[in-house]
């Protein structure tokens, strides 16, 4: 099995770049709850308290990167009639490619309707200009639309909501992703402050209101697949449909299962395509838990937390949907007979999705073993 080291994601917009020398700036901010000091560090945007309220002098974003420019892309909207689309990229949720983890804000953007896709590929940071977008353009970065995957696939809308203490643009992570809230933790300046409505922010909700173009409800894919992982020797990569993050052309979005297939070992897939049924080697994946598990793998508070289940009563397997699909805890029941549930996962708090197992009943018939990509997010805390 090959796993791929991860890289930390806490990364700076690239409007925010670090100080010269790359050093941390570490200041107190306030109080915790324990009454201790806590710090904040503004050069990396990130926690710079210790065990006891200690001031450290390296926070935990130090050893994060810039976004170069090389991994930056500006799109005018006004040089793409046949449609630009964005989505937040992540890990396949099944890998037997030997390509590197891509992720990021995908883009894929047509000069004339049908035809070829001048952008097709996957960055780090998107400036949009153009269309209805205010002068100097709107960026987003690829934490926020991993996020905005995350609160999308599990139903939550988001908002823009800027810092009420610095104006900072304000990006709710991890737990705070998926639990509608008030107060907020801002990473500009490392203060608290209290929004004027609960909700989720997102960067992204300012980008969507100023184009008009937040993606509208996906249709069916409406294709079946069935195939045999010896037909690629060089891999499939698997991953649930999210809605994009903004879509302006005249065809409507997909909703199913992305499948990449390759024959070879070229980058290019022989299969490139979004499903409405996926059945390979004779395992048939729910889209709903694909799309499902594929979030919950970008959630690092559940890291290690989501097993596939079974009612020890009626033998059904687990699912858990809605809030139970981000939330471990300990005893849950089967939804159908009440009875208790058991899996194979050794920590008490757990979540349930059949699709752990029917994965691995899939890797035993594959030409070589998954790879497993880690995004390196950070957990986000008060």
């Amino acid at each position: 099995m090959t796993t791929a080291a991860p890289r930390q994601l806490e990364l700076l917009p690239p409007e925010l770049p670090l100080s010269s020398d790359g050093a941390c700036q570490v200041t107190a901010v306030g109080l915790r709850r324990d009454g201790r000091m806590r710090y904040w560090c503004l050069a990396h945007k990130a926690d710079a308290t210790g065990k006891y309220g200690r001031k450290l002098s390296v926070c935990r974003g130090a050893g994060t990167l810039p976004i170069s420019d090389e991994e930056m892309l500006t799109l005018d909207l006004n040089e793409f009639d046949g449609g630009v689309a964005l989505w937040g990229a992540v890990p396949a949720v099944y890998d037997t490619t030997r390509l590197p983890l891509d992720r990021g804000i995908h883009v894929h953007a047509r000069e004339a309707a049908g035809g070829h896709k001048a952008h097709d590929r996957t960055f780090r940071a998107v400036t949009l200009i153009g269309g209805k977008i205010p002068e100097g353009g709107i960026t987003i970065s690829e934490l926020d639309a991993v996020y905005y995957m995350v609160s999308s696939v599990f139903g939550f809308g988001v908002r823009y909501i800027e810092c009420s203490l610095c104006g900072y643009p304000h990006l709710d992570k991890d737990w705070f992703s998926v639990y509608p809230h008030r107060r907020h933790l801002c990473a500009g300046c490392g203060r608290h402050f209290r929004d004027t409505a609960t909700g989720i922010g997102n960067p992204i909700a300012r980008l969507q209101a100023a184009t008009g173009l937040a993606s509208r409800k996906p249709v069916p894919a409406g294709r079946p697949l069935r195939a045999r992982q010896q037909e690629y020797p060089g891999g499939v990569q698997i991953w649930g449909s999210n809605p994009a993050i903004i879509w302006s052309a005249e065809k409507s979005e997909e909703e199913g299962i992305h499948v990449h297939a390759f024959k070879g070992e070229d980058s290019k897939p022989d299969v490139d395509d979004t499903f409405s049924t996926v059945t390979i080697d004779g395992v048939t994946l729910d889209p709903v838990m694909v799309r499902t598990l594929m979030a919950q793998n970008a959630l690092p508070h559940i890291a290690g937390r989501v097993f596939s289940m079974r009612c020890m009563d009626c033998n059904r397997p687990a699912f858990d949907a809605d809030e139970e699909a981000f939330t471990p805890e300990v005893g849950r029941q089967c939804s159908k007979c009440g009875g208790t549930l058991s899996g194979s996962g050794r920590l008490r708090k757990a979540i349930a999705n059949p699709l752990v197992e029917a994965l691995e009943r899939l890797s035993f018939k594959a030409p070589r073993s998954p790879q497993r990509h880690s995004l390196g997010l950070l957990p986000e805390t008060l």
